[in-house]
């Protein structure tokens, strides 16, 4: 994401050029654009998380109580482990040894 500031007239341009001009070493400067960066983007998905919350529409998220009825559901048939070993199918042997 940095890479593509520095190669555009972007703002993350002139912030790199600016830490430039402060003295900074080529690294450091782009070392302090992707942090720039990333403190935007963090930014910007804490608040889409409190916007999904409290927002107008959509999906209020994931409450933290069950709506099931029974903590604990009985196993049915389906869900029970079967009795015995499984059937053992054969490899065909290797009639070419190498």
């Amino acid at each position: 994401m940095a890479s593509v500031q520095l190669r555009h007239d972007t703002p993350g341009r002139a912030y790199y050029r600016r830490r430039l001009a402060e003295g900074k070493t080529a690294m450091e400067a782009i070392r302090a654009l992707k942090r720039r960066l990333s403190d935007a983007v963090y930014r910007q998905m804490t608040r889409d998380i409190e916007r999904s919350r409290t927002g107008p529409r959509g999906q209020p998220g994931a409450t933290l109580q069950s709506s099931a009825t029974d903590p604990n559901p009985e196993v049915n048939s389906s869900e029970q482990s079967l009795a015995g070993p499984t059937d053992h199918h054969p490899r065909t042997p290797n009639t070419n040894p190498a």
